[in-house]
């Protein structure tokens, strides 16, 4: 059986598209991971370029940062405020563009903290990252991303809370 041409393109059009996506969705997913898993054997800047481009322009409410040594930088001052972490994402969305796609996913994260002698409850935290991806040699990569924080509970990393609860 032989598919006409035009359904034929039509079909390499979607497999294209479900291709993007799914690297995409893999990419996010390798994000939010090494979120709780980068340093675990000290300082690493290798992570970062497999997930941001060398431009990336990072935006949290701790600050913003630009380039690849930047985000390992900032990642690893912000993991060692605690002692352990569990990132988890989902409504991951994906708005597609040709080599470039807009990205949003939620997320809510645990927090230990450190040790100290007293009892101290997690800091947990609710919100969004959102973003650009482009496709690059190495494949889909993040060029912008920012955190949105919708919520949190229990005393930050200084011992206050981040932000008051509505």
């Amino acid at each position: 059986m032989t598919l006409p041409q035009d359904e034929l393109a039509e079909l390499r059009a979607q497999v294209r598209e479900l291709t993007d996506r799914a690297a995409i969705n893999e990419l996010l997913d390798r994000y939010i991971v090494l979120l709780d898993t980068q340093d675990e054997n000290g300082f690493d800047d290798t992570w970062p370029p497999t997930v941001f481009t060398d431009d990336v322009r990072m935006t949290f409410p701790v600050g913003t940062c630009e380039g690849l040594s930047d985000v390992a930088q900032l990642h690893h001052v912000a993991k060692n405020r605690f002692a352990r972490t569990l990132h988890l994402s989902s409504n991951h969305t994906i708005a597609l563009d040709g080599d470039r796609a807009e990205v949003r996913l939620h997320v809510v994260a645990t927090h230990v903290h450190h040790p100290s002698g007293e009892d101290r409850p997690h800091f947990d935290i609710g919100g969004y990252y959102k973003g650009e991806a482009v496709r690059t040699e190495a494949g889909w990569r993040l060029r912008t991303w920012a955190f949105h924080l919708v919520w949190s509970t229990g005393p930050g990393p200084d011992g206050g809370c981040a932000v008051e609860s509505p």
